[in-house]
């Protein structure tokens, strides 16, 4: 039998009923406090919980375990819906499903899968992920923050940062090295639930833009916890978070595209409204040609992220097209979002238009969970050494 098409793979009626569901979350629960979040830098756990009770936080986690058992194609549509409305719960919601939520799905036992997963995906609890930390971004295996074994528990000390819900998260898969510096097979994953005494939050960051979604330090001092608390063996932390990352990528292609095609909608729409020397400014080549290019890098971005997801979905590798989605995606909306303040004009500078908060926003996506020079260097290891 034939392979199915790449499209006809992700518009099925499943994909259709989640991607209006989550655009009517969005509608109702974040379009009327976006600014006003953005400013204060409040996090809304009060919506996570509204997005766990329709499913949006548990979307690839099987219904056993209390979540939706949805495919990648979906979880991209709901993510993109999300963040064309407010890319920092778009950037909220995929860690919490890609990171804490997938790592515990992916390697914890059975016991531990059903201790966290029903309240991560109900939306009970926040999740939270600690691989960062102040002097190791891209260097994960220099990490400094260590776990050394004391009878049937294990003490952590050290800081993450940069973690999305560092303060708020009520369960935290934290990696910490319990071996040399730089050895692959040297940390371990830990799950760490909020209230563990040594277990505090660090400073919170004041950030350019996805203000709304928490970045906090987690903080380690000579915290003990259980060994029943360990994911998968001993020394198998990094290469798990290498394989969460993969996924991961696909998430913040998402979040990428949600962002784009939010700040071409709005231009699209200004363009169309905005008169000048007696027509309508989309009228104009150069206009028109802008709104044509930002058009065509989100059909781009669009197919290569679910190209990704089909092939996560056939248990294939994605370290490299998961990589290629990413970069490309976040770059693009980057370059889209530019140009949307460009076709607003002055307008495009104050807030009182969407297109200002998606030029803050989209930066962060050639950023994090890998940054674009990484993922070139990802892309590039694995066809060299084809």
């Amino acid at each position: 039998m034939d392979t199915p098409t790449l499209v006809s793979m992700h518009e099925t009626e499943s994909l259709k009923l989640v991607t209006d569901a989550a655009k009517d979350y969005a509608e109702k629960h974040l379009r009327p406090f976006v600014m006003e979040w953005d400013e204060s830098q409040h996090f809304p756990v009060e919506a996570m919980r509204a997005a766990g009770q329709l499913g949006f936080l548990g979307v690839i986690i099987p219904s056993e375990y209390g979540g939706s058992g949805m495919s990648y194609h979906e979880y991209i549509a709901i993510i993109e819906q999300i963040s064309i409305v407010d890319p920092s719960i778009g950037l909220s919601v995929a860690a919490h499903n890609s990171l804490c939520t997938n790592h515990i799905y992916l390697f914890g036992n059975e016991a531990q899968r059903c201790k966290w997963l029903p309240k991560l995906t109900s939306g009970e609890h926040i999740g939270a992920w600690g691989l960062t930390e102040h002097n190791t971004g891209s260097d994960a295996k220099g990490m400094t923050t260590t776990a050394r074994k004391e009878g049937d528990d294990w003490i952590l000390n050290g800081t993450k940062n940069f973690i999305t819900h560092g303060k708020s998260g009520d369960i935290a898969v934290v990696i910490a090295r319990n071996g040399e510096k730089g050895d692959n097979h040297g940390m371990t994953a830990f799950v760490v639930e909020r209230g563990t005494p040594g277990f505090t939050a660090g400073k919170k960051e004041n950030k350019l833009g996805m203000r709304a979604s928490e970045t906090a330090e987690m903080v380690f001092d000579n915290c003990r916890i259980p060994d029943e608390n360990r994911l998968g063996e001993v020394g198998e932390g990094f290469i798990q978070s290498m394989k969460i990352l993969d996924g991961g990528r696909i998430s913040i292609g998402a979040l990428s595209l949600g962002i784009a095609k939010g700040a071409y909608q709005a231009s699209l729409k200004y363009s169309k409204e905005r008169h000048q020397f007696g027509q309508a400014i989309s009228k104009f080549q150069s206009i028109a040609f802008k709104l044509a290019d930002m058009a065509t890098e989100i059909e781009a971005s669009e197919l290569l992220l679910h190209k990704a997801a089909r092939d996560k979905m056939q248990g294939k590798n994605v370290t490299k097209i998961g990589a290629m989605a990413k970069m490309y995606a976040s770059e693009a909306c980057v370059k889209i979002a530019s140009e949307a303040v460009q076709i607003h004009g002055g307008y495009g500078f104050t807030k009182d238009f969407p297109v200002e908060k998606f030029y803050r926003d989209a930066k962060l996506c050639t950023i994090g969970e890998g940054t674009t020079e990484i993922q070139k260097l990802v892309i590039s290891r694995d066809i060299l050494k084809n």
